[in-house]
């Protein structure tokens, strides 16, 4: 498992619908949200796509930038990059796609690097290029905002304090779906959270069991996940 700290460079075969190639090095300095989707996928086709369209618009794109990646582990034959080509031109998606690198044997490339467990993924990254988000599913879109808008205030340079203080404020200030007004769990963890419903499969294998934590002074940046399921999905 790698380091959330210095998480991994995308591997990406192509970008569409943008001049330059994208790299998350490149991006440092704002807040990134990348989507992983498949154009198959009716989850990201009627939820995902639609909010990462809709924060591209809400969010200053010099201080947050949303990209895609369409990151195929299921019928590859017909989700191909012509297909995606004309995905994008018809649904008009306004930010760049980037094509996640086929493995030939299992899960394309980013999709295992970052362990996703199927579609739709968001990830989130700092300023600084830490991951500080992990969801699988449909997160809560205020949530997302708000949580969009307490990385942004954080200053890139600044101490680890000042990142666990607004951690600790948005956590005491976010009630979560699902959760009554009760705050009393430890504010100091960035959360990747993975959401699970119904889905179909892939067909390969992706289990996994691992955990990391990262104590830096008063920054605590814990992420551990324990997954055993034989096949990723995609969220209906």
């Amino acid at each position: 498992m790698f380091n959330p700290e210095t998480p991994p460079e995308l591997a990406v075969t192509r970008w569409i619908n943008t001049k330059e190639p994208v790299t998350l090095k490149a991006l440092k300095g704002k807040v990134v949200v990348l989507l992983g989707f498949q154009m198959l996928c009716p989850g990201c086709v009627d939820k995902a796509l639609p909010l990462a369209r809709k924060l591209s618009q809400r969010f200053n794109p010099d201080q947050v930038a949303v990209i895609a990646l369409h990151t195929v582990f299921e019928n590859h034959d017909v989700m191909t990059e012509k297909a995606l080509e004309v995905f994008q031109k018809e649904y008009k998606w306004p930010f760049p796609i980037g094509i996640d690198t086929p493995d030939g044997k299992g899960p394309p490339k980013t999709f295992a690097t970052y362990q996703m467990q199927g579609t739709p993924s968001l990830l989130v990254f700092d300023r600084a290029g830490r991951l500080r988000r992990h969801y699988y599913g449909h997160p809560d879109e205020m949530v997302i905002a708000a949580e969009l808008m307490g990385l942004a205030i954080e200053d890139p340079d600044g101490a680890r304090e000042q990142a666990a203080a607004i951690e600790r404020r948005l956590a005491s200030t976010l009630v979560m779906p699902g959760h009554q007004h009760d705050h009393g769990h430890d504010h100091d963890h960035h959360h990747h959270d993975h959401e699970h419903g119904d889905a179909c499969g892939c067909g390969h294998d992706h289990s996994h069991d691992h955990g990391h934590d990262h104590d830096h002074g008063h920054h605590h940046h814990g992420h551990s996940h324990d997954h055993d399921h034989g096949k990723a999905k995609h969220k209906g």
